[in-house]
């Protein structure tokens, strides 16, 4: 049974969900095909006079109801003065439908077959190739034809792709083949995934979505989107503190990590937990270390465990389980040290507490994620792609390809919540039919050292004042994107930022809950 999206993720329909929409919309409730694609290529057009106001327009047409859409858009773009050279990739007599109704439709001059051998030559190109039922790698003509496009792209040529760039999949953003670049996608209806989550949010550009008139209010399950967009409302889901309230009463977390050279990223950590909201927060940290600790944190305790030479060894496991005893969190990993990967699967396989695990505390786990699986306790796994591709004994490439699958794959073998760090950071459970939770991004601020350590304290101080996981997950990377987008509006943009200013953004990231967000970066 697919579970509903949370109140506060704005759903992404996939493929199949969105063509039950449409299907439901017509069979069930009156709304005429004719008019859905008549909605759909007036905000089509609408965007590509924005974007182009002057000069021809190209309309590159498939033979489905994208290209459908394409001849509709023409139609009225002609109807407004403007000059469209309208391309079909087949025959006219192959259209059918709504399509072809709006072929007949058309004013002026007829369409003309594409040719592969002739480079587009205009200021504005459509591409209406193919739709968000496409998937696998185009071919024939239709490769030719999204080879094509790109070269415009590459010419500086505005493109403006129809529902979703072709030769990328609308519900996950994977491409098998060629691919179309935009420099804008109307998108109907909903967003897709697709366009959200890379590579396929690379392809896309500014993101509009276009309301085709497709009722609102009950609608049929299998058009429930599993995948939704974090908006703003999580952070509602989020404890207050009150006048009353107690420094305990805030969760108490620990941060257990370090070692010579790499004691930044605990006490980075270790300070963002303190500005999410935590009201205790304890270092655990390598004695021969541990001034520099005392020098570094004020407002955090912190407590000397064992080592050899720097780092944490497993001799330091009992006293970490003690601190446990005591607190509502562990983060584990920041600045750690690969040689200590005994220390970190024999405190993960112990922790009597919801874990975080993040650095070194995840390259302890390449290829043995199943370990995890056996914790009694919640887990929150913050990989980057590279950490991902560790975990799961596959290449970098292959995480950059298949970001969606990979995250809830890992999230199912680690029985844990899975956030796979990127501008689309993607926010998976272990349940297959738990929804998924994608960031909108567009906080180049956070591609710098330090950040990564930052989301740890965060959902750590989350976890530790009793907010679910997925939840917690989801309002630590919303409030990590916030506070970094607030650095560059105060900055004047992302140059020289450091993680310590999104620390301090932070709490002004949580009061002001409703900062401005848009699709891409905007």
């Amino acid at each position: 049974m697919t579970s509903t999206l949370p109140a506060w993720l704005d759903p992404l329909p996939d493929a199949a969900a969105q063509r039950a929409l449409d299907r439901w919309a017509i069979e069930q409730r009156g709304v005429a095909g004719l008019e859905l694609m008549e909605r759909a290529a007036a905000g089509l057009a609408r965007i590509v006079e924005e974007r182009c106001p002057a000069g021809t327009i190209a309309i590159v047409c498939g033979r489905g109801n994208n290209g459908g859409d394409g001849l509709a858009a023409a139609r009225i773009l002609r109807n407004a003065g403007r000059e469209v050279d309208i391309q079909l990739l087949c025959e006219p007599d192959a259209l059918r439908g709504d399509a072809r109704v709006n072929l007949d439709r058309l004013p002026g001059a007829p369409p003309r077959p594409f040719n592969p051998g002739t480079m587009l030559d205009a200021r504005g190109i459509v591409d209406a190739i193919l739709g968000t039922g496409a998937s696998g790698a185009p071919r024939g003509l239709v490769a030719d034809a999204i080879d094509s496009v790109a070269l415009a792209f590459s010419r500086a040529c505005n493109v403006v792709a129809c529902d979703v760039p072709s030769g990328v999949d609308a519900s996950t953003g994977e491409i098998a083949g060629s691919a179309v670049r935009a420099h804008a996608t109307a998108t109907f209806s909903a967003g897709k995934p697709g366009l959200w989550i890379s590579p396929g949010k690379d392809q896309a550009g500014e993101v509009f979505v276009v309301s085709i008139g497709i009722p609102v209010g009950e609608r049929p399950a299998e058009g429930a989107a599993r995948i939704g967009l974090i908006d703003g409302r999580v952070l509602d889901e989020l404890p207050t503190r009150g006048a009353g309230a107690t420094k305990f009463e805030g969760g108490s977390v620990l941060v257990c990590g370090g070692s010579t050279g790499l004691t930044g990223a605990p006490s980075l950590a270790s300070e963002a937990a303190m500005r999410a909201g935590a009201g205790y927060v304890t270092a655990l940290v390598s004695a021969s270390l541990h001034t520099i600790f005392e020098q570094r944190l004020v407002e955090v305790m912190s407590v000397p465990l064992p080592d050899d030479d720097g780092v944490l060894v497993e001799a330091a496991l009992p006293t970490v389980l003690e601190r446990c005893a005591r607190a509502d969190a562990l983060v584990l990993g920041p600045g750690l040290s690969r040689d200590a990967g005994e220390f970190a699967r024999a405190v993960a396989a112990h922790a009597p507490v919801p874990l975080l695990l993040d650095a070194d505390g995840l390259n302890a786990h390449a290829g043995q994620l199943s370990l995890l699986a056996a914790r009694t306790h919640p887990t929150v796994l913050t990989p980057h792609g590279g950490e991902l591709a560790r975990l799961l004994g596959v290449e970098n490439d292959e995480v950059r390809a298949h970001r969606l699958a990979l995250a809830r794959r890992a999230a199912r073998e680690a029985n844990a919540v899975v956030v796979l760090k990127g501008d689309d950071t993607i926010v998976a459970s272990p349940d297959p039919d738990a929804p998924v939770a994608v960031s909108r991004g567009g906080a180049a601020v956070l591609a710098t050292a330090g950040t990564g350590d930052v989301l740890s304290g965060v959902i750590g101080a989350l976890l530790a004042r009793g907010v679910e996981p997925f939840t917690a997950a989801c309002a630590g990377v919303e409030l990590h994107r916030r506070a970094g987008r607030l650095v560059a509006e105060r900055l004047g943009g992302p140059e020289g930022a450091i993680a310590r200013d999104v620390i301090e953004a932070l709490p002004l990231a949580r009061s002001a809950p409703r900062l401005a967000a848009s699709h891409h970066g905007q």
